[in-house]
């Protein structure tokens, strides 16, 4: 076990319907690089995750969306899921939450349907992005340059296409978390990388 992120503390935001290697495959890769992560949601208890179209596990809720605050944390995991992302971008308070990230210059990784949050949270304007290809469009109108590869890096902004793409999105994830800020939104966007 590496201790690359020991002392982080990283926010992992799901509502019902996250696609669940999504979310676990990301959080086992943080929490073996010394993270501490946190499943928040607005769902009271425990969060249901699927497998494509089905029903996957219950996982419990660590912290109410509704008390979360991002100051409390260091980064922020997106998983995607069709209806995650869908239901999360209807609640003013997982947008918020999303956009104080990025007010405080702190990384952010979204997977699959996960970017369609960064959208309805207006926070990927001349930024350079990957999803899922049926949300391209979306992220365009929103302002993002969509590329179709593995994994994208910009300026502490991780994106990813699709499960397969897990690995490299885990190393590139990682290594955005390590940083401790970010610049400012619309300044730096030289750094940005893709792999694969």
């Amino acid at each position: 076990m590496s201790n690359e992120l020991k002392g982080k503390r990283i926010a992992i935001l799901v509502a019902d319907g996250f696609e669940q290697v999504e979310m676990t495959e990301p959080r086992k890769a943080l929490d073996q690089a010394g993270a501490k992560t946190e499943l928040v949601s607005p769902m009271k208890g425990e969060v249901q995750g699927w497998n494509h179209q089905e029903k996957g596990k219950m996982f419990p809720v660590d912290a109410d969306l509704g008390a979360a605050r991002s100051d409390e944390y260091d980064a922020l995991l997106l998983p995607g899921g069709v209806m995650n992302p869908d239901q999360l971008r209807t609640k003013p308070e997982a947008v918020e939450f999303v956009k104080s990230f990025f007010r405080e210059h702190k990384p952010v990784a979204a997977i699959c349907h996960g970017p369609w949050l960064l959208a309805e949270a207006d926070v990927i304007r001349d930024r350079k992005v990957t999803s899922w290809p049926s949300i391209k469009t979306d992220l365009r109108n929103a302002g993002a340059r969509w590329v179709d590869e593995a994994v994208v890096a910009d300026n502490g902004l991780v994106t990813s296409r699709k499960p397969d793409d897990i690995p490299w999105f885990n190393r590139k994830m990682i290594e955005e978390f390590q940083e401790t800020a970010h610049a400012p939104l619309g300044a730096g966007n030289g750094h940005e990388e893709s792999s694969r």
